[in-house]
């Protein structure tokens, strides 16, 4: 039996972190960009470079989020609820945006120099450490699947982060191996991506209600 502290969320827990992540993987972004763009114009290695690259920013993005939020939980629970709150409200930002303004993936490949794999992968750590808002979003997302009262917080937090890479790297590896047939079909259906864009705001506007709902308990 799992102890109190145990780093593996509960079931119901880890059922909605999986929905969540699963929609939140296939909304395209710059990290969905570069990858399926290099695999477009320089082959599937070089997709497979900067889906590995962008995953080695996530791991970062995860054990500082883990490790920050775990040291705010513990000097201080309303500090930690406080941020969570913050957090709703970046999340609404984020459902505006993706309904007013739209995908982020660009399917209009410009030529380039090809580049090695090494410096591929660079750039996928590149594009997905300097971004602004995955920084924001990995701060503002993990801490909804984790309670404030929570003892073993950071180890749910690494592990949340982690498993979300584990999910991510099947799709990724899909969108690489299909890339032509992936990108002709959404320039064939730019439905799809509304859709999408439709699905991940009413995702963050579900969160940012949790939130504010549970905090005025």
């Amino acid at each position: 039996m799992l102890s109190d502290i145990s780093f593996i969320p509960q079931i119901t827990v880890l059922a909605a972190f999986t929905l969540a992540a699963a929609l939140l993987i296939v909304t395209p972004g710059p990290d969905m960009t570069l990858t399926v763009g290099k695999a477009l114009t320089q082959g599937r290695a070089a997709g497979f470079a900067a889906m590995f690259g962008a995953t080695s920013g996530i791991i970062v993005h995860t054990l500082l989020a883990a490790y920050g939020l775990s040291a705010l939980l513990a000097a201080s629970e309303t500090a930690f609820l406080a941020v969570k709150v913050a957090g709703a409200l970046y999340l609404v930002w984020l459902a505006v945006q993706s309904v007013r303004k739209g995908s982020a993936l660009s399917l209009d490949m410009k030529p380039e120099p090809r580049r090695g794999i090494a410096r591929v992968w660079l750039q996928g750590v590149a594009i997905n450490l300097l971004n602004p808002k995955i920084v924001l979003f990995f701060v503002t997302f993990l801490p909804q699947f984790v309670s404030s009262g929570d003892p073993g917080a950071r180890g749910k937090l690494v592990f949340l982060g982690f498993y979300f890479i584990a999910l991510s790297i099947p799709a990724g590896a899909a969108m690489i191996l299909t890339a032509e047939r992936f990108s002709s079909a959404l320039k064939r259906s730019p439905k799809v991506m509304k859709t999408v864009d439709w699905l991940f705001a009413g995702l963050m506007g579900a969160f940012a209600l949790r939130i504010v709902t549970a905090a005025a308990k």
